[in-house]
């Protein structure tokens, strides 16, 4: 699976003009399924983001993740949102191929799996509708935004 992670102060989903998901701070979170991940590489994605330290301490050193500021004024949302475009291989000429992201059903069961073990784990979790054409809005913190690969 792939992940591309923003840190954000607010981040919102839009579907046909009604706001399917919105965080204020915390981490929007791009997930892509490919053909051979499994429920074990989707658990250990969110293992990796939740406990990824990249919220900065008192200090203003990045050693604090989405889950040590639950509660917090400052962050603590998470927002994912469904996005097979991660898959995209450029290399064969000008028009993205997408034939790397997982098919339609697999995608949706893991993105599915991912949300309701999110849910599990940490307190604040929102979410875009899959295969939706959506609006994604976002004000980035810092910036910081950080890729992920697991297989």
């Amino acid at each position: 699976m792939k992940a591309l992670l923003q840190r954000v102060r607010e981040a919102s989903v839009t579907v046909d003009g009604a706001v399917t998901g919105q965080i204020g701070p915390g981490l929007l979170v791009l997930l892509c399924a490919e053909p051979q991940d499994t429920e074990a590489v989707a658990d250990r994605l969110l293992a990796k983001i939740l406990k990824l330290r990249i919220f900065s301490d008192a200090a203003g050193k990045m050693n604090r993740s989405v889950q040590d500021l639950d509660g917090a004024s400052t962050a603590g949302g998470l927002l994912l949102v469904s996005q097979f475009t991660l898959a995209a291989d450029c290399s064969g000429g000008n028009r993205p191929s997408f034939t790397g992201a997982a098919p339609a059903a697999l995608g949706q069961a893991l993105y599915d799996y991912t949300v309701a073990q999110a849910r599990k784990l940490h307190p604040e979790v929102a979410t875009g509708i899959f295969a939706a054409d959506m609006q994604v809005a976002l004000v980035n913190d810092g910036p910081v935004t950080i890729w992920l690969e697991m297989a």
